[in-house]
């Protein structure tokens, strides 16, 4: 069995068009339908209440659209609200939390990770909980950047703003001391983190800035990728795939060595929805798809139901 409709990404602006591309590379029949809530972005420094109401209109609006599964690719929306999700639809909801701590525990060798996120989802401590449940050893250090989110809505990828901006935030998880010389992190003389867990999805956007202050020595991590393959497979457990999806290597293509089925094979189809401006979600959007995505259009969300 297979099922063509689209896949439900929400994000609270234009940041989960990275997990939106690796969702796209990873599951090329799936068809998508995307939702940024421009209009009320950044969510990372508003209230608990106010991130669960305005994430659960959203994604009320991708359900009433038919969506198969969906994707929360907001940190902050995961944060405060996966498990409200999971309770009110009927459907497969993922969160990005939980995979990009997974690929994170993975990626340290000195067992230190730094964690940069909004205040609310590091207010959360969700990322230190998952990358705990994946390695007790692992030491995480957890560091609000609310500047950042705003820098990407703005467009501001690039630049000496840019650079200085980025700079500026990421001082006190790489080193900075305070006036008496004590780290704001405490570690002992030396240990600095080795990965660096980028805990919002608008924050790949800036990946070249952060890995150039960073230092060579960091890796950077995001959750995208791991979301996206996540997706893959819970598709697959689910028995949500698109028509033409092939599992298994080129040895077994199908399901316990048995190949798939004949179907007929309409292209994935893409559609991007947002609350705020179109024309400047668009041009945030060419820069990561190029023409793959042309049209925009704007939506309106409803009132909660209960």
């Amino acid at each position: 069995m297979s099922d063509p409709r689209p896949i439900g990404v929400f994000d609270s602006g234009v940041g989960g068009l990275t997990v939106l591309r690796e969702i796209v590379r990873r599951t090329p029949h799936e068809s998508t339908i995307y939702l940024g809530d421009n209009g009320r972005a950044p969510y990372g420094v508003r209230t608990d209440d106010e991130v669960l109401a305005f994430s659960t209109q959203s994604l009320d609006a991708l359900v009433e659209r038919d969506v198969k599964a969906l994707v929360v690719a907001c940190n902050t929306s995961t944060a405060v609200g996966i498990g409200a999700f999971r309770r009110r639809y009927d459907l497969p909801v993922l969160g990005v939390i939980r995979p990009g701590a997974g690929a994170a525990a993975l990626a340290t060798r000195n067992r230190r990770v730094g964690v940069i996120a909004t205040p609310a989802t590091i207010r959360s401590h969700a990322y230190f909980a998952s990358i705990k449940d994946e390695n007790p050893a692992v030491e995480v250090y957890e560091h609000a950047t609310p500047a950042l989110v705003p820098l990407v809505e703005a467009g501001e990828l690039s630049g000496p703003i840019a650079a200085a901006t980025v700079a500026q935030a990421l001082a006190p998880l790489l080193g900075e001391r305070d006036a008496s010389g004590e780290s704001i992190f405490p570690r002992p003389a030396g240990a600095i983190v080795d990965t660096l867990l980028l805990g919002c999805t608008h924050y790949p956007l800036l990946r070249p800035l952060i890995a150039a202050i960073a230092g060579e020595g960091v890796a950077i991590v995001d959750s995208a990728t791991a979301t996206a393959s996540a997706l893959a497979e819970l598709l697959v457990v689910n028995s949500l795939e698109a028509p033409g999806t092939v599992r298994g290597t080129a040895a077994d293509a199908g399901l316990g060595g048995r190949d798939r089925p004949i179907e007929a094979i309409a292209p994935a189809a893409h559609r991007q929805l947002t609350t705020g401006d179109p024309e400047r979600f668009a041009q945030l959007a060419a820069t990561l798809f190029g023409d793959a995505f042309p049209t925009v259009e704007p939506v309106e969300l409803r009132a909660l139901v209960p």
